[in-house]
């Protein structure tokens, strides 16, 4: 088990709040040792980058504490932003140069001689496939290939902890799968690695630990396989109904289908409605989402097993941001 006296990074009882009275993080603690991928899970607005500003000292916590290698960071936030590499979640600013130009600039800020940055930088542009724009300018790439572009300039030299807000925002599906298997290899090098995402189906993939924040505050932690306790046995349910209100009524409908509890906590994101179901209640489930089809109140419908996903909309309610379903795209993260 991880503890505090191995971590790479540790946060105390971090509070922030800002004019007003707005608390974006609300009294949060968590640890992340070497060699870990650590998640931050939540809606856009939970307070996520909020935490990552204050980790690498651009902001400020209200109260409460942050050590990375054992030192205070909010003291010294030099040595903050010397500890970490971070990919932020705005695009990095390469007009005028290219990836191999900002990549390799990147390298020498943060140590490495020429040879080294050289060569870290070819081994990334290879490994993320993006070769075929390596020379182009900044302002003739796709928003894919400059976040690419962001997630390399963070990983190329590495601190001890590396962070990534968003690091797969406009990214294909298959450079996903590659980023995603740079990020273990840190990991798997020592470095401490925190992924800030909403994506719930990449993070169940991606992570060895995570938190789930919602309004500042940490909702759930842990590996996935604890996050997802007693659902493990259950299935998800979902359909996609022709309109969103046709997606409300069947929640309401779902409970008189299955016996199973779990149909009572009916989720619905957009035109889509989730149900847990137990599997002795599929038969039913599937009869009535056939009879659906047929009368045209839904176009598809599928049933997998429950996962992650199920245990955050249940602790934060579904998020209706397109990235946040993609289930295509994630299906390919290794």
């Amino acid at each position: 088990m991880t503890t505090a006296t191995t971590a790479a990074l540790e946060i105390d009882r971090i509070t922030k709040v800002y004019r007003k009275g707005v608390r974006a993080n609300d009294d949060i603690t968590l640890h992340v040792s070497p060699g870990e991928v650590f998640g931050l899970l939540g809606h856009n607005g939970a307070g996520k980058t909020t935490l990552i500003n204050q980790i690498i000292g651009i902001a400020r916590p209200t109260s409460g504490h942050i050590r990375l290698l054992g030192a205070g960071a909010v003291a010294d936030p030099a040595m903050a932003r010397r500890v970490c590499s971070m990919q932020p979640q705005t695009q990095a600013p390469i007009e005028g140069v290219s990836p191999a130009e900002a990549i390799e600039l990147m390298a020498r800020i943060r140590g490495a001689d020429r040879r080294r940055a050289r060569r870290r930088t070819a081994e990334l542009i290879e490994a993320l496939d993006i070769g075929a724009w390596a020379t182009a300018k900044g302002d003739r790439l796709s928003g894919g290939v400059r976040r690419l572009t962001a997630f390399a300039m963070a990983a190329v030299e590495p601190g001890r902890v590396v962070l990534f807000d968003e690091p797969t925002n406009d990214v294909d599906p298959v450079r996903r799968r590659l980023l995603w298997a740079q990020v273990r290899s840190l990991a798997d090098d020592g470095c401490a690695v925190v992924l800030v995402t909403h994506n719930v189906l990449e993070a169940e993939r991606a992570v060895d630990r995570l938190a789930i924040l919602d309004a500042g505050r940490v909702v759930a932690h842990g590996t996935p396989t604890d996050l997802r306790g007693d659902h493990g046995g259950r299935l998800r349910f979902e359909l996609v109904a022709i309109t969103d209100e046709t997606a409300r009524e069947l929640a309401s409908e779902a409970a008189g289908v299955a016996e199973a509890p779990g149909v009572e906590s009916a989720a619905v994101a957009g035109r889509r409605t989730m149900i847990p179901v137990e599997p002795d209640d599929c038969p039913a489930m599937l009869g009535w989402a056939q009879d659906l089809q047929r009368t045209g109140r839904i176009d598809e419908f599928s049933v997998n097993p429950a996962s992650l996903e199920d245990v955050y909309i249940r602790l934060v309610g579904p998020d209706t941001d397109d990235q946040t379903r993609e289930t295509s795209d994630a299906s390919l993260v290794a």
